[in-house]
Formats: C-alpha cells, structure tokens, sequence
C-alpha cells in the first residue's frame, strides 16, 4: 500500500527519540535567550561578527556545499563572516570535548550527532534552545528527527542531516547474475552475493564499515533488531548477548567466513566502503545517504549510471534501518549566540536544504508532501519511504553511551577477527555495561 512518507515517519516518530540527564546554568536561565554583546566600531559603525562552525568531511553535505551555504547566508547578513572547520566524524566527538572542557571556545556552532546531546547537556557544552524554536520548527520537522536534540524536555539544537544507512546495489552485476531485483531479506543478500561470487564477477560481493569506529555499531545494530534482539533495555541493562542478539553476531561472522564479505571490512570506515563500490570492486555495500551522488559522478565512480539504492533488507524480525541523523548546536562559550541561531536557521531552513537534497534529504515535513518540490532523484525518495518507516536509534539514551560504544566496538572487533568467540566477546561486554551502570 502507497503512503506519504509523512504519514510514514509520523508512524515512526518514537523509534528515534533520546532523552537523558541534563544540567542547568546559573544564570541566566537555561533556555533563555541570551544577546551577543554589542559589536561597534568607530562612529558607532557593527564591526563584523566572525562565527567559527565545526562541521564534518564527508557527512552528507559535501565540504563544497556547505562552503556555498556559508557563502549565501554570508551575503544575506553582511555583518556575519563564518569560518568553517571539518574533521572526520571519528574526531569531530573529542573535538567538541576538548574545545569545552579546555575552556578555549573555539567553536560557536557545531555539528552534534543525535548519540552526543544528553552527554553534552549533562556537561554543560551546549546551549538549551527551547525558547528560540519558531512553531515552524515545533510542528513542520519529520517526527522521526525532530526530538533528536532533545534532553529531559529541552532542545539543545536543530537537525540538521536526516540520514539512515541504505543498501547500495551494482545494478549491471545483479543482471549478470541473473537478479532483477535487490534482495528483500538478509538470506537472500547471502544467495545474491553467493551467485554473484560463484559466477566470478566480482570475488567479495559485500562491502561493510566494520572497523573499530561508530560505523560497526551502525552496521550491527539495525542486525540485531532484523534478528529480533535488543542492544539494551530501557534501564540500560545489556540484552545483546544472548538469543537473538547473538545469533545476529554470528550471521556477520558467517559472511566473512564463507567470503561473501570484503575482508578489509573490519578495517574500513565509510569512505573506504564508498571507494571500493565506486571502483567496481563490490556488488552490495551498506553506506549513509551521502553515497548515492557521490557513486553516480562519472568524476567520483566507475559505476555511475549503474548504482541502486534500496532499504535495509529484512531478518527473522522484519527490517529495520538505524538512524544516523545529526542536528546543530550553539556552545555554552559562543560569545555570539543570536548570530550563531541566524546560521542554525539559514542552513536548516527549508529553502536552503532542498537545493542540496541530493546529499541528505531535508528534515521538513512538507518536502515529501511533494517531491518535485526537492532535488533529490526519485530513487532515493522511495527508498527512504520505505526506510524511515522502520528506522530505530542506537542504544543513545543512556548519558553514557559514547563509553558503551567503545567497548562495544572492541567487542566486535574481537569477535570479526576471530580473536574471541562471540559468547566470549559478549558477555565481557555484558560485565562492562554493569560497570558503566554503575558508574
């Protein structure tokens, strides 16, 4: 049955939500707007206003598109200049860190993934922005980002990057095998993958982000809820290493013995997935929005004009995307913080975001009211219909995710490279969250 992607986000609205422990300011009251001091220069003439935004290489938006962003909203307020910094998402977490806790200050805007807010509320590194949020904003986002940034009833940024991790398919490789289609099912990945391999057109038809990094915990938590399993409970107490969960480890296991999956998966990060499907070198490949225009640039890829794009498939369980959505935060050091809101606005403004909504779908309702309204390529439309309808958050709930994610990650890593079992790796990990509680 056809259904507006509204309606089907609106269906997915609590899958996604986070909330954990916040901290409140002195003065003034948090939430409450506060007047970036006056900037005048001689005769009484505004100096210019220098905002420094932290932003992220490769994430959805190209460093060239949000440089062009800049550049408008820098023409429509003369007053404004905005000095852009990117790092790779494994650095953009401790880089918000250090800049905070250190004192320096650097950074008045900054790029926050929707697994950071309540760590970052809880320590006091970004500001609460409830009462700036325009009824625009409180009723038009996607209900499955809007409460992204949310902690303990307080918004502390904008989304910014709706994005879920689809399947990238080589359309001219699934021909040769015989496929008109791309899977549906996880299983039937393993049978395409196996006929593709068999018939020697490509030797490791599966590329992952399996790597010691965030990317594995994208990968393997949309696996554990296909199986029917759960990462955590809602009192943070492990479920993942038994059961479901640990069936859903071992299925990942199972590509790579049986070489469906590119052994350098377990070094891999996103861009390297991107590379070895851009260079023909995989039929299959997991990967955030980003990919598909990057994939179809005859400038970027070997296969433009031959790239899919599908949901997640589905497991025992059903299918279930993860959500890898992002949003933007004003620091608690800006000095210029209605400055910094006029650029929170601009850039996540409808307006703006449907120019570039090949690189990430926009976060507003009414851009898929209407898709011609966007430029986005129908493709990636339905396929995020379809994805949004079952997406789920990782396990981000809890303040002390980011020290979960790391054991987590070393866990995996364990397990991938055969270094322990999975029952091993799993219940070490087990222990670990009962510290983590704790703590």
């Amino acid at each position: 049955m056809k259904r507006t992607l509204t309606a089907v986000l609106l269906s997915a609205a609590v899958l996604s939500l986070a909330a954990c422990g916040g901290k409140k300011e002195a003065a003034p009251p948090a939430g409450a707007p506060q007047a970036s001091a006056p900037a005048a220069g001689a005769g009484g003439t505004r100096e210019t206003v220098t905002l420094r935004m932290l932003a992220m290489k490769q994430a959805a938006y190209s460093d060239a598109s949000v440089q062009a962003m800049v550049k408008k909203f820098e023409e429509k307020n003369p007053g404004i200049k905005v000095d852009v910094t990117f790092v790779p998402y494994e650095a953009l977490h401790d880089k918000i860190v250090t800049d905070q806790a250190s004192g320096a200050g650097e950074f008045d805007v900054v790029l926050v993934d929707e697994i950071w807010p309540a760590e970052f509320a809880a320590a006091g590194f970004i500001r609460d922005l409830s009462d700036r949020l325009t009824p625009e904003m409180k009723e038009g986002i996607v209900p499955a980002v809007a409460r992204i940034l949310e902690v303990n009833g307080k918004t502390y940024g904008i989304p910014w990057i709706l994005d879920t991790k689809f399947l990238f398919y080589n359309k001219d490789m699934l021909a040769k095998a015989g496929f008109s289609a791309p899977p549906k099912t996880w299983d039937e990945l393993l049978e395409q993958a196996r006929a593709i391999k068999q018939k020697g057109i490509v030797e490791y038809p599966i590329i992952w982000s399996w790597g010691q990094a965030e990317a594995v915990i994208c990968d393997y938590t949309p696996l554990v809820y296909s199986w029917g399993g759960e990462i955590l409970a809602p009192d943070g107490s492990p479920r993942f290493q038994s059961g479901p969960a640990l069936e859903a480890v071992k299925w990942m296991v199972k590509t790579l013995d049986e070489k469906l999956t590119n052994p350098n998966s377990t070094s891999a990060l996103e861009e390297d997935v991107r590379q070895v499907f851009s260079q023909g070198q995989a039929a299959f490949a997991l990967n955030w929005t980003y990919m598909y225009a990057l994939a179809n640039d005859p400038k970027e890829s070997k296969v433009a004009g031959q790239v899919g794009i599908a949901p997640f498939p589905a497991g025992p369980a059903g299918a279930y995307g993860v959500s890898g959505s992002m949003g933007l935060s004003i620091t608690k050091s800006s000095k210029h913080p209605d400055e910094a809101w006029k650029l929170i606005e601009f850039l996540t403004s409808f307006e703006n975001q449907k120019e570039y909504a090949s690189e990430s779908l926009p976060i507003w309702k009414k851009a898929f009211d209407n898709p011609d309204q966007i430029k986005a390529p129908r493709e990636l439309v339905e396929a995020a219909k379809t994805q949004f309808a079952s997406i789920r958050g990782r396990p981000e709930f809890v303040p002390w995710y980011n020290n979960f994610s790391l054991k987590a990650q070393v866990a995996l890593q364990n397990i991938l490279l055969k270094q322990k079992t999975p029952e091993a790796a799993l219940s070490e990990l087990a222990g670990q969250v009962e510290s983590l509680r704790k703590s």
